[in-house]
Formats: structure tokens, C-alpha cells, sequence
């Protein structure tokens, strides 16, 4: 297993989400050898399947067809099966890109525990600034990603009809041979490459985001997963909000606090702003109440606090 430094940068959802239509094929259809024949998908890392991950990454594409039997998934996806079963990565992508019409496709593998938003929009973003008929991550080693890229549709559906013509059918062929006739533009990131083909790799990731640095940013990612919601906030205000609470009123009140602060943005139909507002009204409450609180310990004994008269 290649060793892995993981940069300091946070696993969440960053701003910015990709504008131009495009549509995702996931292939999670592999027999996972190095697993030991486990559903490699379906494998939890920080509480969420390896699968539902990589689909929250690309959750604002039109399209997400997933190549592997159908199974329950976080949110919905189109399901197709490569002719057979079993045939190979260029199959599987030939029976997906079946099921897209976008000009610009997402291709993934379904073992990328630390794909994000971020990453797709920069996938994009590189296929876009130019000619280039894909665009594909490298990894920590340099090596080409062609499972973690995007390609232009039409570039994908010509070579693997040259690729059909050629040999008859796609069953066993290697991604290389058909990445070989595109014209790709690369982009580093050794964190979004890195894909769990072993127990050890299922082990770092799992190490990694319980590090100090990034296990609050994929608890709240992980959070908002589960309970289906698309609201990104500044986690900062609420931290601070909690910590005054618990220093100026009593430990309980940070957690009740931030809760009643998500409810009353709830009421009001709100977005981040509203948020940030209760949060806000909040935090100079608990402000208020510890100054009462100061106020009151610097009387001398006996003595009523210096608005008492």
C-alpha cells in the first residue's frame, strides 16, 4: 500500500458547487479480490458506506447511474448492468454512459472515501478551460486516475465504439485502452485519489478521519447525509455560540442551545442567514448572562451587585 500524507484541509463540503449540466457514472460493480470478496461499497467508513460517499460528492449531477446491482443508497440513482456481469471497468462504463445525455460525464469508482464537491467542481472546471477530452486526477505516486475524472460524452462514446470494432466487444479490456486515444488534462490531489483497494487502505481512511483536523468537518458531513440535509453553515459560529453558552450559563446549555438555534431557523424557512441570525441573538444572550454572572462574583460578600440599588 502506497503511504499517504493527508494535507490539513477539511473533508466537509466545500462552497461552490459545479453550474453547467453534467451527469455521473459510479462503477461499483467490482468483484473487490483484495477484499476478499467483500461488498466493497457497502463498507463503512465514518459511519457511511463507501458508496454514499462518493454519491454525495456528485449530488448536483442531472444524472447518476450507478453500474452494480441495485441496493439501498442515500439518495436515488439510475441502476444498469454491464452484458455479462463481471466483464470489466470498460464495459461497465460503455452500460452507463448508456443511461447519460449530457455532454460532460463524472466517471467514478464507488471506493473513494475522500471525494468531495470540491474535487468534482475542480474536475470539471479543468475539463472545461480547454480543449481537453477529460480530465483525470493523478495520485499520490503520479500515476493516472481514469476512475476519478471528466470526460466529454462524446469523446468516451467514440473510442469505445472504436474499441467495440476492434475487438469485437468490451468484455475484459483495460481502462487504459481506452483513455489511450483521449486527449486528458491532469490534476494532482493525492487526498481524492486515494481509493481503498485493500483492509489497509479501509484502516487509513478510517484513522484519517478521526484525526483532530478533520473529524468534526466529516461528523457534520456525515450528519447532514443522514438526516438529508443540504445546509451549509458556518460550523464556527455555532462552536463559539456552544462555548459561551457553556461558560456563561452551564455546560448542558451548549448542545440545547445550538438546537433550539437550528429550530428556530427551521421556523423561519431559512438558509445559512438565518442561521448565522439565531446564532447571533443567541451568543449575546449567553454574553448578557455572563456578565450578570461577573457582575455578581465581584460583589463583596453580603453585597447586592452594582445595578441592585
Amino acid at each position: 500500500m502506497t503511504s499517504i500524507e493527508f494535507p490539513g484541509t477539511p473533508a466537509g463540503r466545500p462552497p461552490g458547487r459545479a453550474t453547467a449540466p453534467y451527469d455521473a457514472v459510479v462503477l461499483a460493480g467490482g468483484g473487490a479480490r483484495r477484499l476478499g470478496g467483500a461488498d466493497k461499497p457497502a463498507v463503512r467508513v465514518g459511519g457511511r458506506a463507501l458508496l454514499d460517499r462518493v454519491l454525495a460528492a456528485c449530488a448536483d449531477a442531472r444524472t447518476t447511474v450507478v453500474v452494480a446491482d441495485p441496493r439501498p443508497t442515500a439518495r436515488p440513482v439510475r441502476w444498469e448492468r454491464e452484458d455479462p456481469p463481471g466483464a470489466g471497468p470498460v464495459a461497465a462504463l460503455d452500460a452507463g454512459l448508456r443511461r447519460t445525455a449530457a455532454d460532460d460525464v463524472l466517471v467514478l469508482s464507488a471506493d473513494l472515501p475522500f471525494l468531495a464537491a470540491g474535487t468534482v467542481r475542480r474536475l470539471l472546471d479543468a475539463l472545461r478551460a480547454g480543449r481537453a477530452e477529460g480530465a483525470l486526477l493523478t495520485d499520490a505516486d503520479d500515476r493516472d486516475q481514469p476512475l476519478v475524472a471528466a470526460y466529454r460524452t462524446a469523446a468516451l462514446r467514440r473510442e469505445l465504439a472504436l474499441l467495440t470494432a476492434a475487438h469485437g466487444g468490451l468484455t475484459g479490456l483495460p481502462l487504459r485502452r481506452l483513455t489511450a486515444g483521449l486527449d486528458l488534462t491532469r490534476v494532482p490531489d493525492p487526498v481524492a485519489s486515494f481509493d481503498c483497494d485493500t483492509w489497509d487502505d479501509i484502516a487509513t481512511a478510517r484513522a484519517r478521519i478521526r484525526e483532530h483536523g478533520h473529524v468534526l468537518d466529516e461528523w457534520i458531513s456525515a450528519v447532514k447525509d443522514e438526516l438529508g440535509i443540504d445546509l451549509d453553515v458556518d460550523t464556527g459560529v455555532l462552536l463559539d455560540l456552544a462555548r459561551d453558552a457553556a461558560h456563561g450559563v452551564a455546560r448542558p446549555a451548549a448542545p440545547l442551545t445550538t438546537f433550539l438555534v437550528g429550530y428556530a431557523a427551521a421556523q423561519a424557512q431559512g438558509g445559512p442567514e438565518a442561521v448565522a441570525e439565531a446564532a447571533r441573538k443567541a451568543a449575546d444572550l449567553a454574553l448578557r448572562w455572563a456578565q450578570e454572572a461577573e457582575q455578581e462574583a465581584a460583589a463583596k460578600p453580603g453585597e447586592a451587585g452594582p445595578d441592585a440599588r
